[in-house]
């Protein structure tokens, strides 16, 4: 516990990054916890982490509670689930290698549950905060199993039920918070008829109906991600990856997590859309292969060692082979749970080579991990600093180049931002928001003309983007090129018509123009809306004065300066009307 917190101390005041803003700080269902079915209802529809996961969105909302959208106590809690996740570890190895090693599994447990709690590739799923889907999902994927061991030693039946009956609901709470739960039931049997019972026909004779309970958890795992469909078509083909496309870069991914479990070096936060040709991915589909045939091998001949190996690539399986399908071709939160099969073989491997003095080596190990753990969490310090490590990483990543010049022209840095959507544009020249944020940056920076060439791109891969024909209707006013300016507010209208800049920005078009009366008619459809816009109230007077109406020119500057007292033009103008009266 003490390392856990040793290593993530300096997580507590990271900010919210990426997928937080949604499914955290806009997310209007953490907001309240009662009717406690609001907490337990997640948004739909729009993709968010929390999308089919009732349990993950109630724990939020028990963080807004207590501290809003101050990070410290989102982190608190995902550092408290790791520690808790790292004892039932610890706990579940511990029983299981009694029986094989005796007093070394106390031991080799504490040593696996050590280096696999502060590792550093775990930082993904406990400091980037929504990711307490994958560590509380696999706290209860291990207390399932550990419950279910308690089960099989208990020495009355009525604890053996009782242990059981806990193992049900912790597997039915792992349902609730994230789908690769799924696989939970089948290592359980399989768990059992490697250490408890010896062959299959025995583990369903002796456990029959636990494991058939521990199925039963599926219901509640179909029902949600039938309510989550294709989770705001963040997924499969919605998402632009089919299946092929994912499989070929999950023979790579399986690989790739595997050498960040001996090395963990780089991380990276976003790996982005990672597709590869079948003649890339030949040498680790050859090896996945082979060591899927060794797995295979050792589950007939070796048991406990396939048993090992079947946890790395079971676990892995729903995110990690032909059904994941997720933009996210590669995610090291994914590991989580199969990080703990490569540390167990270490561990014990140390324990068979050096014996008690494999103690000191883990201590050292642990250590060490622990400064790398600290020194991965300085990288989530901000956005600027995470997606300027990702793209320092990973230049060929389309989206992080675009977060990161959307993040500079947010801090005033327009050069740099230009240079990071250029970049963006020249990956994928039909990525609709880097053209837009582009085109803003180069707007912000007076370059009004280079700005239209990018809105245009935009729109011509969207032409219904509201905002984009706004933006440069604003860009052709500054280059006087009014007529054209007027035909792209009209455009943002027709997509958006409760747009109201667009429509105020519209009257202002056609006033210059001479156009008063739809001048007029636009102003007043703003007001309509919004009556205490000074600036739009005095634009309508400009064009009743102009159009000859004045007195009901005077009663619009009047309302003007009811709303803003020291707007000059309004008195300017007011004091000309009444010059002009007999």
């Amino acid at each position: 516990m003490v390392a856990v917190f040793a290593a993530y101390a300096n997580s507590f005041s990271v900010p919210f990054v990426f997928d937080d803003q949604l499914a955290i700080v806009e997310n209007p269902t953490l907001r309240q916890l009662w009717p406690p079915w609001t907490a337990f209802s997640p948004p739909r529809g729009q993709g968010l982490t929390v999308e089919g996961r009732p349990l993950l969105n109630f724990t939020l909302a028990l963080n807004h509670a207590v501290s809003g959208v101050a990070p410290w106590s989102y982190h608190f809690t995902n550092t408290t689930l790791h520690a808790l996740a790292a004892l039932a570890l610890f706990g579940l190895v511990r029983r299981t290698l009694a029986p094989l090693q005796g007093d070394a599994a106390n031991s080799i447990a504490l040593g696996v549950a050590l280096l696999w709690a502060v590792h550093p590739l775990q930082t993904e799923s406990v400091t980037y905060v929504v990711q307490r889907t994958e560590s509380m999902m696999g706290l209860l994927f291990l207390t399932t199993l550990y419950f279910f061991r308690r089960g099989t030693d208990a020495t009355t039946p009525k604890a053996s039920r009782r242990w059981f009956a806990l193992a049900v609901v912790s597997c039915l709470l792992g349902m609730a918070t994230k789908e690769v739960m799924v696989t939970a039931p089948l290592v359980a049997l399989l768990y059992d008829r490697t250490f408890v019972s010896g062959s299959w026909s025995e583990a369903w004779r002796r456990h029959g109906k636990i494991h058939t309970a521990l199925a039963a958890t599926w219901i509640l795992l179909g029902f949600l991600v039938l309510g989550s469909g294709n989770r705001g078509g963040t997924i499969g083909a919605a998402a632009g990856v089919t299946w092929w496309q994912y499989a070929l870069c999950q023979s790579r991914a399986v690989v790739h997590y595997a050498r960040l479990a001996v090395w963990p070096s780089p991380l990276i936060f976003d790996y982005g859309s990672d597709f590869v040709s079948v003649g890339d991915i030949a040498p680790y589909a050859a090896l996945d292969v082979a060591l899927l045939a060794l797995t295979g091998f050792a589950l007939w001949r070796r048991p406990a060692l396939g048993f090992v190996g079947v946890w790395y690539f079971l676990i892995l399986a729903p995110t990690s082979s032909v059904v994941g399908g997720t933009r996210q071709m590669l995610a090291e939160h994914r590991i989580y749970l199969s990080l703990a099969a490569p540390i167990l073989l270490a561990v014990v491997g140390l324990h068979a080579w050096l014996g008690r003095r494999a103690n000191l080596v883990c201590a050292m190990l642990g250590v060490a991990l622990i400064a790398a753990t600290a020194r991965r969490n300085h990288d989530y310090r901000s956005e600027l600093a995470l997606y300027t490590d990702i793209v320092a990483k990973r230049p060929a990543n389309v989206h992080a180049r675009y977060n990161l010049g959307k993040i500079l022209a947010e801090t005033g840095r327009l050069d740099e931002a230009i240079v990071q959507d250029e970049a963006a544009v020249r990956l994928n020249p039909d990525l609709v928001s880097a053209r837009y944020n582009l085109a803003n940056a180069l707007s912000d920076k007076g370059r009004f003309a280079d700005a239209v060439t990018h809105y245009e791109a935009a729109l011509r891969v969207k032409p219904d983007y509201a905002k984009a024909h706004f933006n440069l209707g604003n860009a052709l006013v500054r280059l006087n090129r009014k007529p054209e300016a007027a035909a792209h507010y009209r455009a943002a209208l027709q997509t958006q018509p409760t747009y109201l800049e667009a429509r105020d920005n519209l009257g202002s078009v056609l006033l210059e123009l001479g156009q008063l009366a739809e001048a007029v008619e636009q102003f007043q459809q703003v007001l309509r809306i919004n009556p205490n816009l000074a600036e739009t109230r005095f634009n309508l007077g400009t064009a009743l004065f102009i159009g000859g109406d004045l007195p009901a020119a005077a009663a619009e500057y009047e309302r003007t300066l009811q709303l803003n007292p020291r707007f000059t033009p309004a008195h300017e103008a007011l004091a000309r009307i009444r010059a002009a009266r007999p």
